[in-house]
């Protein structure tokens, strides 16, 4: 086959060297050394601060009140275990006790279910005390995240406000003992005593009413019960072992 031969192209002699020349250019300003300052570098002394580090303003965790509660994985929830669990309100919100008891009852006796089941409480002016049964970790989670909802929205209801009710997220002991059960059911039905020295009796803002471990007879409320029915061991027959509650019993000091 026959090559053909590709055709000249005249190109003018300036252009070629106004080409040569741009292309020298670049390569001097490449070479060329910067005319930019050096960098100062020294040493600080021991005890002269420099400009970097240390505090500024608004730098850092906002300033605010620290929970009780931290936030590391939860321990696993053994189904056979009750739990002790506490919530705590905002700082500045009204008491629960009195008028707002009446509208956690109702709250109270929509939140068990299969798998967590509300066995007691006591409503205290800023904080409630439960014992609660659930299969596992997770059906106590999210049992507790049910029950904290239907009561921070009761409590928004009865105020007309918005926003959070509780200072921190629920905390949580597993009562793993037949002992540990009947302090927990003391703490817990008996709590108004740590806060009225004149408290006697049974706390009309609890499960007591319709307890039926009292040592001393006492006939039962009426109304139905707010809580469901205990199936753990420890808290049907365990307990008992150490004998009934007296209504003089108080809370033990933790």
């Amino acid at each position: 086959m026959r090559r053909t031969k590709a055709p000249e192209i005249d190109v003018p002699a300036e252009k070629v060297l106004l080409t040569a020349n741009l292309h020298i250019a670049l390569i001097q300003d490449a070479n060329a050394p910067s005319e930019k300052a050096p960098i100062e570098v020294r040493q600080l002394g021991l005890f002269e601060q420099g400009a970097w580090g240390g505090p500024r303003p608004h730098a850092g965790r906002p300033a605010g009140r620290r929970t009780t509660v931290p936030h590391r994985t939860r321990p696993t929830h053994q189904g056979a275990h009750p739990a002790h669990v506490t919530l705590r309100l905002l700082p500045g919100l009204p008491s629960l006790r009195r008028p707002a008891f009446e509208i956690l009852r109702s709250r109270f006796a929509r939140a068990s279910r299969e798998w967590f089941r509300l066995i007691h409480f006591s409503v205290q002016a800023n904080h409630i005390h439960f014992i609660v049964e659930a299969e596992d970790t997770r059906a106590l989670s999210r049992g507790m995240q049910g029950l904290a909802v239907r009561i921070a929205r009761a409590v928004n209801l009865w105020l007309g406000r918005r926003g959070r009710v509780f200072a921190e997220r629920y905390q949580a002991r597993a009562l793993t003992r037949p002992r540990t059960v009947r302090e927990a059911l003391v703490y817990v039905l008996a709590n108004w005593k740590h806060h009225q020295t004149d408290a006697r009796g049974v706390d009309p803002c609890s499960s007591g009413p319709w307890f039926d471990g009292w040592r001393s007879p006492r006939a039962r409320w009426r109304s139905p019960p707010p809580t469901a029915p205990a199936r753990t061991w420890l808290l049907r027959v365990g307990w008992r072992r150490h004998g009934l509650v007296g209504l003089e019993e108080r809370p033990r000091e933790r």
